[in-house]
């Protein structure tokens, strides 16, 4: 199937690694001009070259979502280089792992920007390019945790959920200007965040790491983690023509592993 993204643009925010890197090398498979921030230059480096040398056409720029100055900036940069965006990927990294007594009013704060007001920054600054070309597809990076809280993730718990109440608010209110605007679900994908994620949860039960991923995975229906390939994927079919009928819904990408019915 051609899902239409060949010669489109494609903002990835947090591009450089892991779920963004997989949807970068997606949508670049399919075509797509693709635009990659991140906060670790070389990390941004090292994707554009790969990129590049899959054939894909590809700009990057310093980009931290954990600060209004630099969303504007990237997104300025962006706009300037390709003079157009049809697609954007709303992504950044989790805030930190622990419970309810573990954090302060500042951790709370700087997840909050981290997680949630970033998404709306990011939105915000990329909107007006969207409204003048009357057409875009915006994409949220979540968690599982809208659907299940998970333990000593609280942070990440609270503040997701809210960018999925604003992706649905979004969706409604933009439809009638063409844009769609639809949320990612990753399960267990086997990124550096699980890994590292994993590594806590077994020192935690004083369990071999890979005895614990072992039993992670056996969670699992289809009896696996994902790649940040098949995560891809998904992702770019959300982006895409292919997908015009679909807005304000949540794709789960997670084996089965979610029980929850929706």
């Amino acid at each position: 199937m051609d899902l239409g993204l060949r010669n489109k643009v494609i903002w990835i925010s947090a591009g450089s690694k892991g779920l963004g890197f997989g949807i970068a090398r997606a949508v670049a498979g399919e075509g797509a001009r693709v635009g990659i921030g991140s906060r670790n230059p070389e990390h941004m480096k090292s994707a554009e070259l790969r990129l590049k040398s899959e054939g894909g056409e590809v700009f990057s720029a310093t980009l931290d979502m954990r600060h209004a100055s630099s969303i504007h900036a990237w997104c300025q940069s962006a706009i300037t280089h390709f003079g157009r965006v049809d697609g954007l990927v709303v992504n950044a990294g989790g805030p930190p792992v622990g419970q309810f007594n573990d954090f302060e009013d500042k951790d709370w704060q700087s997840a909050f920007e981290l997680t949630l007001l970033s998404a709306v920054r990011l939105i915000r600054e990329t909107l007006p390019a969207f409204l003048k070309q009357g057409k875009g597809s915006i994409l949220t990076i979540t968690s599982s945790s809208v659907k299940e809280p998970i333990d000593h993730l609280l942070l990440s718990n609270v503040f997701r959920s809210g960018v999925a109440s604003l992706v649905k608010s979004l969706s409604l209110d933009l439809a009638k200007e063409r844009i769609r605007v639809n949320n990612i679900i990753p399960g267990r994908i086997d990124t550096d965040r699980v890994q590292t994620l994993d590594a806590l949860a077994a020192h935690k039960k004083g369990m071999d790491v890979l005895e614990y991923r072992k039993q992670q995975q056996e969670n699992i229906p289809l009896g696996r983690f994902g790649t940040i390939d098949e995560f891809g994927k998904a992702a770019a079919f959300l982006l895409s023509d292919a997908a015009s009928y679909i807005t304000g819904a949540s794709l789960v990408v997670d084996g089965g592993k979610i029980r929850a019915v929706y």
